[in-house]
């Protein structure tokens, strides 16, 4: 497999869960972090773009958005300035389901496009569980300018996107309490 970097990004406020540290959340005796880690053993360099708190893996690399809150793009960009490979994995740190299969397959779209991103059962984009060109993603940043606040799409808009189908439902996220106890149930 060729090399690749990972960014997580494990910064937002979790306003639907009450602020609670989103990514420290247990699932299956696992925090939702701890989970996502797993799922990219192989990444050369891995970047947590959040506050720092205890992990199963003591070879990451922290780092925050200017200012800390600042949005996924800033977040991005935040991360990015610590990345050197050329296949960046772009995800959340909500995924409780993540795996290595779901890895390599968004890591071996990038053949012919500049990302590769799950698309859920809804037939919503998850850019958060996704594989990106480094270089693709740099220059849609230079291109935005001032990154504070600004959407995920709108610095994905200009990238070349190949979409996969994510009949396991592996890009599967925890926003609400509801979601958690969801992914208990099916984790157990």
């Amino acid at each position: 497999m060729t090399a690749y970097d990972a960014l997580v990004l494990a910064g937002g406020a979790a306003r639907r869960l009450g602020g609670v540290d989103k990514p420290g959340l247990a699932v299956g005796g696992r925090t939702l972090l701890d989970r996502v880690l797993a799922a990219c053993p192989d990444a050369r360099t891995v970047v947590v773009v959040g506050p720092e708190r205890p992990t199963e893996r003591s070879d990451l690399h922290w780092t925050r958005e200017d200012p800390p809150g600042g949005g996924p793009v800033a977040a991005v960009a935040a991360g990015l300035g610590q990345i050197s490979a050329d296949r960046v994995l772009l995800l959340a740190a909500d995924l409780p389901f993540l795996d290595g299969r779901t890895v390599e397959r968004l890591l071996d779209a990038l053949a012919e496009h500049d990302g590769a991103l799950l698309v859920d059962a809804g037939g919503r984009d998850q850019p958060l569980a996704g594989a990106y060109r480094s270089s693709a993603l740099r220059a849609a940043l230079g291109d935005l300018g001032e990154p504070v606040g600004l959407p995920l799409r709108r610095l994905l808009a200009p990238l070349r996107l190949v979409r996969l189908a994510d009949p396991d439902g592996v890009s599967y996220d925890c926003d609400t309490w509801e979601d958690l106890e969801l992914a208990r149930l099916r984790d157990a």
